[in-house]
């Protein structure tokens, strides 16, 4: 292993990758993929050796279940888009270390020594894709599906859009100060034919994590800004298990029969501004099955849907008035040399394309839904990044009825 070195300022890297207690750094790709429709599962068989970084859309799910689509397509945003990186800096608790190409490094140095000027932040007010009482017409549609047998549970979601680009670096950095993640992640990813795609996210949650066999998966489900509450609300607890049991079904269909368990429910993890009910199914995948059968098999992340997924993702498409894109899908880093990767589930995490800037926030629902409440916990789970970000949500609150900050 290479010595560890001083930490130099990251601050102009493209790709900033949390991986557990360590940060991977890397720039300028030696190869891009984008892939959209069922063929983005083979993609993921034939990714070449190497660590790659990227996203697979929410959308990607349409290759999965037969859903009728009512939405346009997200202009020029491939369903996977992954880039390869013969190079990168691991930021340690103690300094830092080369992994890689000798030639990739030189680049990274070189970067080093030309980072730009950090930019500022002034996002402003977004709009919404649906203001309150259309998210509250929502949440009743979905409702009547619970009680009519439908459905057990539907993720619904709005997205915030700001038109304007903003500096990735600054919103990076930004949320990494003021929303600490366990997967926080800038990417910046080259898109053919198109300008980049860049993700800043602070997601705290792990959609799919693998090292040889072993897969694991950490559902959230249950947000609240007072820790008691949460952990005596039978409501949220009933939908965490209904998540479990969608995750544990998943994972079934491509690990060793018996192998699949849940050894940890309801754990209340505290994050800035809120705490989560959070839980973790594992299972050991069959040696027939690969990558892109493994992802197949789990997405869209079942946290960010609900059960069961066809029905549930028929009932996304039709109350929802813009597809996700990134948003719900996955973001990480996969392994292909060392057969590991770890994918978080795209939530508080903030999209910058062709000139916009997006951020998508949502909650499940279920038949004891209040509508009221479900916007507001919608408040709750973007307001520390808005804060964060310089930024406010366009749709006005009722401040009698407003969050808890």
């Amino acid at each position: 292993m290479a010595p560890l070195l001083p930490v130099p300022d990251l601050s102009a890297f493209p790709v900033v990758q949390r991986v557990g207690r360590s940060t991977h750094v890397a720039a300028e790709p030696v190869e891009v993929v984008a892939v959209d429709g069922v063929d983005a599962f083979a993609a993921l068989d034939a990714l070449a050796p190497g660590w790659w970084a990227g996203f697979l859309a929410y959308d990607l799910g349409r290759a999965v279940e037969h859903v009728e689509e009512r939405l346009p397509s997200t202009s020029g945003m491939p369903d996977l888009l992954l880039a390869r990186y013969d190079a990168r800096l691991v930021v340690e608790e103690h300094g830092v270390r080369w992994e890689g190409s000798r030639t990739g490094r030189h680049r990274l140095e070189h970067l080093l020594d030309t980072a730009p000027a950090l930019g500022g932040l002034e996002l402003g007010s977004a709009r919404s894709s649906l203001d309150r009482a259309g998210f509250e017409a929502g949440v009743r549609s979905i409702v009547e599906l619970v009680e009519a047998g439908e459905c057990y549970q539907v993720n619904l979601t709005r997205r915030l859009t700001w038109d304007c680009a903003a500096d990735p670096v600054a919103l990076h950095r930004a949320l990494a100060a003021a929303n600490p993640a366990p997967h926080e992640s800038l990417l910046v990813l080259p898109r053919p034919g198109g300008d980049p795609v860049t993700i800043v996210s602070a997601s705290p949650e792990r959609f799919l994590s693998w090292h040889g066999p072993v897969v694991e998966t950490r559902p959230i489900k249950g947000t609240g800004a007072d820790h008691d509450v949460l952990d005596a609300s039978a409501k949220d607890h009933a939908e965490n298990v209904m998540i479990v049991d969608l995750a544990r079904n998943d994972l079934g269909r491509v690990c060793e029969f018996g192998s699949v368990e849940a050894p940890s429910l309801f754990e209340l993890e505290a994050h800035p501004g809120l705490w989560h009910l959070v839980s973790t199914v594992q299972g050991r995948r069959r040696a027939d099955i690969g990558l892109g059968e493994l992802l197949r098999a789990t997405l869209p992340p079942a946290s960010v849907t609900g059960a069961p997924k066809p029905r549930v993702l028929q009932a996304i498409e039709d109350l929802e008035p813009v597809r996700r894109g990134v948003y719900c899908g996955a973001t990480g880093w996969i392994d292909t040399e060392r057969g590991e990767g770890d994918l978080a589930v795209a939530i508080r995490t903030f999209v910058i394309a062709d000139g916009e800037t997006s951020l998508g926030v949502g909650g499940g629902i279920v038949a004891d839904s209040d509508p009221g409440a479900e916007w507001r916990e919608t408040e709750l789970k973007a307001a520390q990044l808005l804060a964060a970000a310089g930024a406010t949500d366009a749709v006005p609150r009722d401040r009698g009825l407003a969050s808890p900050p």
